[in-house]
């Protein structure tokens, strides 16, 4: 297990383009810590993970694991142990013999590897598979091969490039969960990068959310999700994502109000104090669409704003019904409401949401309103 940090890591590829795909990355992922960096194509969290493998060159900044600088060290010298998108396994050689491929590359004795391998297996359901080849695998059985072939390295820190990527989605959730309990038995440090929202949430010890090669926020997966730094975060980390709508912050007696022609909603969590130089202004108000409801009383005890529109669309998904609603030309918001929903397209219709479960952001840079109450 190891400690590994990222002081102000740059990559700036040479050419005519010149482009910085990753700018300034400041990240301390603790011993033992399951980290997810998490994001779109192009957000620079492939390139970063690559950097830390030592697969990438660092144009500025500093590279540390367990306080020694790897920038100068060839991947082969870092004691890292890498699993790719790809399984990248070798279709000639059976399981066993992929398993302990990388250690006879070291030279490590014969016993040792034997012990190693079957060691391994038996931990990951494999040991009954160590004769077959790549060919007579499942998808779930090769990235546990390529798992293996990791763990038997016994590596300081264990790097995960997208490993679901090409699986199937119920094999994806097997598999998941599988990473999960093996990260629980080895107690090892572990970086893991995805552009999955699920994947990120039910993983990560923490995750690192980066936007444009920059880190955007990291946290607790749930502390980011309740508490966004910005509208990016806040629209890329929830299915659906977060309900967005320009909005006036108005002056009510004895408080704020969030409104504009569709929207009305007291602004309960934050002080006068706070929103006292935005009234007037325009802001960004969210709310997520699981927090809204067909009936006010689905929120008693509490205050509540509203948002209304006509229906366009009813998306049932067994368990429960997405309601897409107009609330002005071009204006959508989602919402998750129960499986028995009776809307139909057309259907005007007026959504209630808790005050405590809204945000507000800064309409010129995107950042979070800070709440008292957050």
């Amino acid at each position: 297990m190891a400690v590994v940090s990222l002081e102000k890591i740059s990559k700036r590829y040479t050419g005519a383009s010149g482009h910085l795909a990753v700018d300034n990355v400041d990240l301390n992922i603790a011993d033992g810590e399951f980290m997810v960096l998490l994001g779109p194509s192009g957000c620079g969290k492939s390139t970063t993970l690559r950097m830390i493998a030592g697969l990438e060159s660092i144009t500025s900044g500093v590279l540390s694991i367990d306080g020694r600088v790897m920038n100068n060290v060839a991947a082969k010298d870092r004691d890292i142990a890498m699993v790719f998108q790809s399984y990248a396994l070798y279709p000639h050689m059976s399981v066993e013999e992929n398993l302990g491929f990388g250690l006879r590359r070291r030279k490590i004795d014969n016993a040792e590897i034997e012990r190693r391998v079957k060691a391994t297996a038996e931990l990951l359901g494999l040991a009954d598979l160590l004769q077959r080849k790549p060919h007579a695998l499942s998808g779930g059985q090769r990235q546990r091969v390529a798992l293996g072939r990791a763990m038997v390295r016994e590596p300081t820190v264990f790097l995960f490039d997208e490993p679901l990527s090409n699986l199937d989605a119920a094999l994806r959730v097997n598999t998941r969960n599988e990473l999960i309990k093996q990260h629980h038995r080895l107690r090892s440090t572990m970086i893991y990068v995805t552009h999955d929202q699920v994947e990120a949430m039910t993983m990560g010890t923490r995750i690192c959310v980066m936007n444009g090669g920059r880190v955007a926020q990291i946290g607790a997966p749930l502390d980011v999700y309740w508490n966004p730094a910005d509208t990016f975060v806040a629209r890329f980390l929830g299915s659906p994502p977060m309900n967005l709508f320009n909005t006036q912050i108005a002056s009510a007696a004895g408080g704020h109000l969030a409104e504009n022609a569709f929207l009305r909603a007291p602004l309960m969590r934050w002080q006068s104090g706070t929103l006292q130089g935005m009234a007037g202004k325009t802001a960004i108000f969210g709310v997520r669409a699981e927090d809204l409801h067909l009936e006010s009383d689905a929120v008693p005890g509490q205050k509540h704003g509203s948002i209304k529109g006509r229906a366009f669309a009813v998306e049932p998904l067994g368990a429960e019904t997405l309601l897409l609603v107009e609330t002005e030309p071009g204006v959508e918001c989602t919402a998750r409401l129960s499986r028995h929903l009776k809307v139909r397209p057309g259907d005007e219709v007026e959504l209630f949401f808790p005050t405590e479960a809204t945000f507000l952001f800064d309409s010129g840079s995107g950042r979070a309103v800070g709440s008292d109450r957050s």
